[in-house]
């Protein structure tokens, strides 16, 4: 996968995360658990585009 794939990606989705944390209402609680999931989830996906974890390069989303 190309470096500028994956600074797109990286854009895109922080720029969604800001978006549901600044304008939709939310609980500070279940916001927290937004930002932790994602954060996991593109920290995974990074692990996985340059083959340090494995065993997600089987998984299609």
């Amino acid at each position: 996968m190309p470096l500028i794939n994956l600074v797109v990606v990286l854009i895109v989705v922080g720029v969604l995360l800001w978006l549901v944390n600044h304008y939709i209402p939310m609980a500070s609680s279940i916001k927290k658990i937004l930002n932790i999931v994602v954060v996991v989830a593109v920290v995974l996906w990074l692990l996985s585009a340059f083959g340090i974890f494995s065993s997600l390069s089987n998984l299609r989303v």
